[in-house]
């Protein structure tokens, strides 16, 4: 039944409501349920208390609070800001300065010196709001840090419904799936797709608190998402795995799937995960199909409406053909509106012609698939005159039984420019002896010029807070 005109909520429509046409499990969070009503009266509420504010943080745990904060703010088309939960003071103290942030909603640190404005989680207001303009803001998500401090990106509503639309039409995803997942609120994995999008489809949304393969298993849910190490614990856990046979599919991304995990997530569930790829600026672009190919290390074709190219250094084009690298740049609706308070950085990150600079290099076939090969910074290595994807070593060294994690980097080199270098961490068992044998097992498995020059065995590799290995700290 059609209730009017389409909301960025879709499913939180409230004359679909006022008809009783509930959804008794729209979202359940660590165990706490609430229904299709119990949200919009919630966040209503919620909306209210705060429709006054032009932004405001939300310590975005995984709580029903959190939710509640979120919806309410996008009812009253105020922007969110959402902030991690185990943020640093220095990093809190940058986002809420650079964010402008007005208050806390919900939640707040101790020792904030914002307002804290309470959620009240059984509070319930019916009082009807219009839909904020397509091109407000809807978040300013900090990126991870990696090249200096967090910048804000600006998400509008109308970027963040391309994108969830784009993604259903790409995985087939209807109000009879059930999403399941376990992962933050402050990214665009977790929170952009994991609660907007169910709420925009329709599909009951099982957060699991915490995204151990038991609380999978159990979930029963139709679709799933997880990052590398959420389906390498699965794989470890035969019995939770095969419960996930069940399913439809199985969605991984955030960074690279290792080949292993990919190969034996397949054979225990029967189903080959489906790899994509996106960032806080771009959200979702590239995705394979559930009806298509899945390749281990690559993340498929442009979803709808996007747009992709490859150029060199000097800004030519570079032949798609499977093996040569180039910067990976990207168009499409689901584009962000610019660094928050940084016009000259955003102006840098798009091309005159309009295409977003993703500062990843990537691979693209004569069929249009894409293989993402690492960061443009740091995983572009030039060494011999060959120019060299970091990622595409990586994904052979993690092929090999004796390595656990890896991180490949190009170091200065008076001979051939760069030389390769690949910091291991073995798996038990295996120590430093084999260094040579993994030098040959790249050899062997790729080309001779693409093999590391160097095997230096480490205990950990640095990462930063989202996880993401920190190569600028390795030398």
């Amino acid at each position: 039944m059609s209730y009017g005109s389409p909301l960025l909520l879709s499913s939180l429509n409230p004359a679909a409501v006022a008809a009783g046409d509930d959804i008794p499990n729209a979202v359940t969070i660590d165990g706490e349920v609430l229904s299709r009503s119990d949200l919009l009266g919630g966040a209503t509420s919620v909306a209210e208390r705060i429709a006054q504010a032009q932004r405001v943080a939300v310590l975005a745990e995984p709580t029903v609070t959190t939710v509640l904060a979120v919806v309410g703010c996008l009812i009253a088309g105020v922007t969110v800001v959402p902030v991690p939960p185990d943020a640093g003071s220095a990093e809190l103290e940058h986002i809420l300065k650079d964010s402008g942030a007005q208050a806390w909603l919900g939640t707040a640190p101790e020792g904030t010196g914002l307002p804290v404005v309470p959620v009240r989680k059984h509070a319930r207001s019916w009082h009807r709001y219009g839909e904020p303009a397509p091109a407000s803001t809807a978040f300013i998500l900090y990126t991870s840090g990696t090249t200096g401090a967090p910048k804000g990106v600006m998400l509008s509503r109308r970027a963040i419904a391309a994108g969830l639309d784009a993604l259903a039409q790409a995985w087939e995803w209807t109000w009879k799936d059930t999403l399941v997942h376990g992962l933050p609120l402050f990214h665009v994995h977790g929170l952009i797709l994991g609660v907007l999008g169910p709420l925009r489809v329709g599909s009951p949304l099982v957060h699991t608190g915490k995204p151990t393969p038991q609380a999978y298993a159990a979930a029963h849910g139709s679709m799933y998402f997880g990052v590398p190490t959420v389906w390498s614990r699965v794989t470890e856990e035969p019995d939770a795995a095969r419960e996930l046979a069940k399913a439809r599919i199985l969605i991984s991304g955030s960074a690279p799937l290792p080949v292993p995990v990919f190969e034996r997530l397949q054979e225990l569930t029967g189903h080959a995960p489906i790899e994509r790829y996106g960032m806080s600026e771009t959200m979702i672009t590239l995705s394979t199909r559930p009806d298509g190919e899945r390749r281990p290390g690559w993340v498929g074709t442009p979803v709808a409406g996007v747009e992709t190219r490859l150029r060199d250094e000097a800004g030519e084009a570079v032949p798609h053909d499977g093996e040569s690298v180039g910067g990976l740049q990207v168009r499409g609706p689901m584009l962000f509106d610019g660094y928050l308070g940084r016009p000259e950085t955003t102006a840098e990150n798009f091309t005159e012609d309009g295409w977003f600079k993703t500062g990843d290099v990537a691979v693209i076939d004569a069929a249009g698939f894409h293989r993402i090969v690492g960061r443009e910074s740091v995983d572009l290595i030039k060494s011999g005159g060959y120019r060299i994807g970091a990622g595409e070593i990586e994904t052979s060294l993690l092929g090999h039984p004796a390595v656990a994690e890896t991180a490949v980097i190009g170091v200065p080199d008076e001979d051939l420019g760069q030389r390769i270098i690949a910091y291991v961490v073995p798996r038990n068992g295996f120590g430093a002896a084999i260094a040579q044998e993994l030098i040959d097992h790249v050899a062997g498995e790729l080309s001779a010029h693409k093999r590391p020059r160097e095997v230096r065995m480490v205990d950990s590799l640095p990462r930063n807070a989202m996880g993401k290995v920190q190569k600028k700290l390795l030398s």
